[in-house]
């Protein structure tokens, strides 16, 4: 019909892309938020049917940093290329990198209750070498260059161990701050420094400036597009011999890496 007649108005349409999990370069079985699996669906999302925008539904504890910059480009690439808005809603948490993706969106929407931030980077490992010591365990290690057994947790930690670890930590940390500062600009509350990977509560974060109000997806899509907007989601296609057998063990590992990740936040 509409073929036959392309005066006839379009429904507007929106695409819908669901970011749930830890950020990760891969993981075991394919898991996690990575850009190589979200390629094809950001890419399918801005270019199928012709959108009037593009929305993200995030629910994120974070993960890497390079991972959340590479997605998070791809999204604002796409987004000049093909003109189009996009929105970001936080369900429970969008933290750390989890929140680096939701600054490539236009407008950030948080509920009541979402956790927002965490604006930081850390590194955390445990130490064993009073542990060898008692129990009488030899630790060898033979490298070629000083550095290559830094931050060993066989051994006991150094103040160059610290030295070398801050090193790397801070120009994450700057790049962190470049992109929150790149796109939330003037938005963010002036004279208050929010990037110590504090994390706020909903209307917290709005009047932060790291979040532009409270809104859940489908109610303020229409808000914004009409109610007769057309919302499609996008997912990432699992291959049909992982979806057959499951989880395997390496999987399960990834679940318990990621669950550190929410507990570090309460949840």
């Amino acid at each position: 019909m509409k073929h036959a007649f392309p005066f006839l108005k379009r429904r507007p349409r929106v695409a819908v892309i669901r970011l749930q999990g830890m950020i990760s370069a891969g993981g075991r079985m394919g898991g996690g938020l990575n850009d190589a699996s979200l390629a094809p669906v950001i890419e399918r999302a801005f270019a199928r049917g012709r959108p009037s925008a593009i929305a993200f539904s995030i629910n994120s504890p974070g993960g890497s940093p390079v991972q959340s910059a590479l997605i998070a480009a791809r999204i604002r690439r796409l987004a000049a290329e093909k003109k189009l808005p996009v929105h970001a809603f936080v369900e429970d948490v969008a933290a750390s990198g989890g929140y680096w993706l939701a600054t490539a969106a236009d407008d950030i929407w948080v509920d009541e209750s979402s956790l927002v931030g965490s604006i930081g980077v850390i590194s955390a490992t445990f130490g064993f070498p009073e542990f060898l010591s008692r129990h009488g365990i030899e630790r060898r290690v033979h490298t070629a260059g000083k550095a290559k057994s830094f931050l060993d947790p066989f051994r006991p930690e150094t103040p160059e161990d610290v030295r070398r670890l801050h090193a790397i930590l801070e120009p994450i940390h700057e790049a962190f701050k470049a992109q929150v500062s790149a796109r939330r600009g003037s938005r963010l509350q002036a004279g208050e420094d929010l990037f110590t990977g504090e994390v706020w509560v909903g209307r917290a974060a709005v009047e932060k400036g790291l979040a532009d109000g409270i809104g859940h997806l489908v109610p303020k899509l229409k808000e914004m597009y009409g109610d007769k907007v057309r919302i499609v989601p996008h997912g990432v296609k699992r291959p049909l011999l992982q979806r057959l057998t499951g989880r395997a063990v390496a999987e399960v590992m990834d679940q318990i890496e990621e669950r550190a990740l929410w507990a570090r936040l309460g949840l």
